[in-house]
């Protein structure tokens, strides 16, 4: 649900600064107060999201084994314990009803809700919601009340279990603790350590803005998943907050989409979750509600939202302004949520914030206790729950489930199970004794190993009918690259294990070169079918990128063994998600100097998102774009950025020749995407190159890594570098060895 305390970032109102969680007030004694070189240049491109959740940061030490920790827990007990805590109301925040549970789940479906599909991050998997803006957004209003319930049983565990699995696990409890069977529990998330840097939540510079986040018939820019700036899906009173039921499942239908759930699921989820609980919505916040944790004052410990309204909890409290339950009983799973919904007629009203709502206009309708246990109130909708009575195929869904209890009960335990556990990658990454047994589609099944492995002597040979191969070291390592860099760390998807290459969608993305993309394959298939053993053709998708690796660097006078590591297998069409995968593919890709058109994203800036999904390092993702680049692996095979005579040897010529003032150079188009580089002393052009490519003698901490490898001295360095960043690459999916 939203906040209506709204927090307009304008600096030039004084009393600004204490509204914005990110501004100081320069009358108040505050950390970090002074310009900086960002101040100074706001387009210096910013590699920080390269730099981050680094162990400097990490409490924990070096060798801490997460998994282990989580699989040394009694389970059972602690699972009990955090079912006891939804009924065990505390003084200082009491439970509506005497029940957590309703609460516990808004944390859990929060923490979960902000992932989405188009560049996987966001979601349950970093604990991220006890960091700014994710602690601060209003849709996550009181929830710091929430985490703080939970801190005993996190005191008595300690390190086996994250914040970010206890999220999710009290959510799973809440549910069971009202009566509902939920699909199953995974642990094996691990906590981060510092707000997450990498994720673009909006372009608004106020609470609940929306002006720039839409292009179109009101769809959403880029990767964004929200309507308004600090919510998690959409404005419960409606679009823009106007009462609209019809436009309301426009938004739903966008911003659950974008989080990878159909229609169907998002009916389940919606009505599933509002079975529960109730809105708050008591008094004006703007009168009575402080600032969001992250500006509120030092005392108040990280909490936030103070509520100076009568006793500031249970039906005094505000938090979206909405006000009511759901269902009359708001703390027992039942089918009472259709029931009300759609056998009861409904008129518009506000709340006594001034929020739009709906209530029953039938003089019998059925009452909700009162939060505070004395007395009953009437109940609610929102206009968001209106949108499923109202709009065409979300009704047909909700009669549907209104029908068959059981199907609901089933839609909703699948997706919750999917909301919760959507960006916790292969299951070879889950933990815990209820795991379900049932594979799903959108887990990106992957069959089992079951003992298949290459000896050492298998892979020499394979190695060697590889290299007899008529393929290019450009080609090998082109098509290895493609397999394996789909991999993105923020939901743990893609990479070559499954060689899902060869299989629809991405056999016909254009940055894969499908040409050149059949030839390799099918060499490879040659040297499967007369290997005279089981080998995978993910493993030798990887294993012939090595080859082609190798052979580059014993063209420039370099030995070099590429690590390989087996045991990937083969995943099949019938196993992969074609719009579920189509996300995965790249809008650019720097490496190959790969850009679709139309991209209002600067290249080098998609460059370093990148190389950020895939978990790479500075000088890890220089020296992979300068060797990709004398290789040859351009996407296109065209010349830009080849800053070489000896295409195909592993050199150290990007760097020489980029940092050369031998040449000038000049933009060769109007929109400053191709450069010419062109010797001083003859007027003759030489090298062009991309933004991308240029990018890496302009940024000043770029070239400083750029001159290190680019200096006589520096090659061997820069080649032991791609070889080891190339690798890390190659099994960045492989948590079955990790």
């Amino acid at each position: 649900m939203s906040s209506k305390h709204t927090n307009v970032w304008d600096i030039n109102d004084p009393s600004a600064a204490a509204k914005c969680p990110f501004l100081g007030n320069p009358d108040q004694l505050v950390a970090g107060k002074g310009t900086t070189n960002r101040d100074w240049w706001p387009n210096e491109l910013k590699l920080n999201i390269l730099r981050q959740n680094g162990t400097s940061s990490d409490p924990m030490d070096k060798d801490f084994d997460y998994a282990a920790a989580f699989n040394s827990l009694d389970f059972p007990t602690l699972k009990q314990e955090v079912i006891d805590l939804m009924t065990d109301s505390q003084d200082w925040w009491p439970a509506d009803y005497g029940h957590y549970g309703p609460f516990m789940i808004r944390m859990a479906w929060h923490s979960a809700g902000t992932y989405r599909i188009g560049d996987g991050r966001g979601g349950s998997s970093s604990g991220s919601q006890r960091f700014a803006p994710l602690n601060s957004w209003p849709d996550n209003g009181n929830l710091d009340k929430a985490r703080l319930l939970l801190w005993p049983i996190k005191k008595k565990y300690g390190k086996n279990i994250s914040w970010a699995d206890l999220f999710i696990l009290a959510g799973n409890a809440a549910l069971e603790s009202m009566g509902f069977k939920t699909f199953g529990f995974s642990g094996g998330r691990e906590d981060v350590w510092e707000p997450e840097q990498d994720i673009n939540w909006g372009y608004e510079d106020e609470w609940l803005g929306e002006k720039e986040r839409h292009e179109g018939d009101r769809e959403l820019k880029g990767f964004l998943g929200a309507t308004h700036m600090g919510l998690i899906y959409v404005n419960p009173e409606g679009p823009s907050g106007k009462p609209d039921p019809i436009g309301s499942a426009y938004d739903i239908r966008e911003t659950f989409g974008r989080m990878a759930m159909n229609d169907e699921e998002t009916v389940a989820l919606v009505a599933g979750g509002h079975t529960f609980g109730k809105a708050h919505g008591a008094a004006d916040p703007e009168k009575y509600v402080g600032a969001e944790p992250h500006g509120a004052t030092l005392e108040e410990m990280s909490t936030g939202w103070k509520n100076t309204y009568k006793s500031g909890v249970l039906d005094d409290t505000i938090t979206s302004g909405l006000e009511g339950a759901w269902t009359p009983n708001p703390t027992r799973w039942d089918a009472e949520y259709f029931d009300v919904l759609l056998n009861l007629d409904w008129e518009l009203t506000t709340s006594p914030a001034g929020a739009h709502q709906w209530k029953p206009s039938n003089p019998d309708a059925p009452q909700a206790p009162a939060a505070g246990g004395n007395g009953t109130q009437g109940i609610m909708m929102s206009t968001a729950d209106m949108a499923l009575k109202m709009d065409p195929e979300y009704r047909k869904i909700s009669e549907k489930f209104h029908k068959d209890h059981k199907a609901f009960e089933d839609a909703f335990a699948r997706a919750w199970y999917k909301l919760t556990h959507r960006d916790m990658g292969p299951l070879s990454r889950y933990l815990g004794p209820e795991l379900p047994k049932e594979e799903l589609l959108w887990q990106d099944p992957i069959p089992e190993a079951n003992g298949y492995t290459l000896s050492d002597s298998q892979v020499a040979t394979l190695k060697t009918a590889i290299d007899a191969t008529d393929l290019s070291a450009s080609d090998m390592v082109s098509v290895a690259w493609a397999s394996a860099s789909t991999f993105r760390n923020s939901d743990k998807r893609g990479g070559a294990n499954g060689a899902r290459i060869r299989l629809a969608p991405q056999n016909n993305w254009e940055v894969n070169n499908p040409e050149q993309l059949r030839k390799v394959l099918n060499a490879l298939k040659d040297v499967q079918d007369n290997a005279g053993f089981d080998v995978s053709m993910a493993d030798l998708i990887v294993l012939a990128g090595g080859v082609g690796v190798e052979r580059a660097a014993h063209n420039a006078g370099h030995k070099v063994t590429v690590p390989f590591t087996p045991g990937r297998t083969d995943a099949s069409q019938e196993q992969t998600d074609i719009d579920s995968f189509g996300y995965l593919e790249p809008r650019a890709d720097g490496f190959r100097n790969y850009q679709k058109g139309g991209m209002e994203t600067a290249a080098e800036e998609l460059l370093i998102d990148r190389a950020n999904l895939m978990e790479l390092s500075i000088p890890e993702m220089t020296a992979l774009v300068g060797g990709m680049r004398v290789i040859g692996c351009n996407y296109d095979g065209s010349k830009v950025g080849v800053f070489t005579d000896k295409v195909g040897a592993l050199t150290n010529d990007f760097f020489e020749n980029l940092l050369d003032f031998t040449y000038t150079w000049k933009a060769l188009s109007s929109d400053d995407t191709l450069f010419s580089g062109t010797d001083r002393r003859t007027g003759d052009m030489k090298f062009t190159g991309s933004r991308v490519d240029l990018i890496f003698g302009s940024n000043t901490e770029l070239r400083a890594i750029a001159e290190v490898y680019g200096a006589n001295d520096g090659e061997e360095r820069f080649v032991n570098t791609f070889v080891s960043a190339f690798a890390k690459v190659m099994d960045a999916d492989r948590f079955d060895v990790k």
